[in-house]
């Protein structure tokens, strides 16, 4: 008696819908952490800001009469409940108002977009660093596990990642700004590059890319010379960590059944790497990379200071030092939200690349 076929489709299209499901499912979870994390670091930073004093009675408490503190106090809702500027902050800052700066007298909406995009063309050149130091040579000390190249780049990353930052930063800018001179010891380009930047039409305040529209290609190596140096004492902080977390997944997977499988069919290493290994390995990695952009831009305060390089890292530290809290408040909750965003987009990636991690 002849079995009949049976129909697998609709097995087939409930375990797709079934994967879809756990996908999006897993996307809307993720996605709505997002508001309780800017919340948490938002909350934390106007406590810490709250808890060292008032500015005002800080900088002008020995220069002026109590009434007069106290009205500027008042003006600036200082002398409210804690609470009360607690909960007031939170409606402004959801609603896009993050409040005037104290010291300069300007909407800190403003700060953000004049000097926010210096930080991120910084963050850029320093993940484009990481990406082409950290994986390739992970992918070398993988290949020659407990050799010589192995030792030494094992090396290389701890001291990459063990340098402070600003450190890293004078050594570069001592070695190649000022004995060899081959690059510009701070700055993000030249004076005049820079103010026929600012002046152009449509200008994005991304140098690069407003010097790549103009189509002057003197001034695109100008603003590539002045982004070598703090792009590489930023980046290699992230390197060593991928170089490190590379090596490591990929002698695991490198040991795995189907990849002896593939080494007994007679692959070759280099192929055994980059096409059986790699792509396993990179799961842990993609989810990193996404936590090393908080230490970027933790790390872009530092270097922006040490290059003079006018961003959000550099202004936070100036409004830091005159305690200017909107300032302060506003830029951290834009590091916040970019941290948190980065987080959500790692995760999606992730989730493409390895179904097991959306259950």
């Amino acid at each position: 008696m002849t079995a009949l076929p049976q129909d697998t489709s609709g097995a087939v299209g409930s375990a797709g819908g079934a994967a879809g499901y756990g996908l999006a499912r897993y996307l809307v979870v993720r996605f709505l952490l997002i508001v309780p994390t800017v919340l948490v670091l938002v909350s934390v930073v106007f406590f810490l800001m709250r808890a060292t004093g008032d500015p005002i009675t800080t900088a002008f408490g020995d220069r002026l009469t109590p009434d007069q503190l106290q009205e500027r106090l008042h003006r600036a809702g200082y002398d409210r409940p804690l609470l009360t500027q607690y909960l007031d902050y939170l409606r402004a800052v959801f609603t896009g108002d993050f409040g005037t700066t104290a010291t300069d007298n300007q909407a800190v909406s403003q700060v953000l977009r004049t000097y926010g995009a210096a930080t991120v063309e910084l963050s850029a050149f320093a993940l484009l660093v990481a990406l082409a130091v950290g994986l390739p040579l992970g992918m070398v000390a993988a290949s020659y596990r407990d050799r010589a190249p192995d030792v030494a780049l094992r090396l290389f990353a701890i001291l990459t990642y063990a340098t402070p930052v600003f450190f890293f930063g004078l050594l570069l800018k001592l070695v190649f700004a000022i004995w060899l001179d081959w690059f510009p010891a701070s700055g993000r380009a030249s004076i005049d590059v820079q103010l026929e930047l600012q002046d152009r039409t449509g200008s994005t305040g991304l140098y690069l890319v407003d010097a790549l529209r103009s189509g002057d290609l003197s001034a695109v190596a100008d603003v590539l010379r002045h982004a070598v140096l703090p792009g590489l004492a930023l980046g290699l902080l992230v390197a060593g960590v991928l170089l490190r977390l590379v090596r490591t997944n990929l002698i695991g997977t490198l040991s795995a059944d189907y990849v002896e499988a593939a080494r007994s069919r007679g692959v070759g290493p280099l192929r055994l790497v980059t096409r059986h290994a790699t792509r396993p390995a990179l799961v842990p990695v993609v989810t990193v990379l996404g936590l090393q952009i908080a230490g970027l831009l933790g790390g872009a305060v530092l270097t922006e200071t040490t290059f003079e390089w006018k961003g959000l890292g550099f202004e936070l530290a100036h409004y830091l030092t005159v305690r200017d809290f909107a300032a302060v408040q506003g830029i951290v909750a834009v590091f916040a939200v970019v941290v948190a965003l980065t987080n959500f987009l790692v995760d999606v990636v992730a989730a493409l690349i390895d179904p097991r991690v959306r259950y």
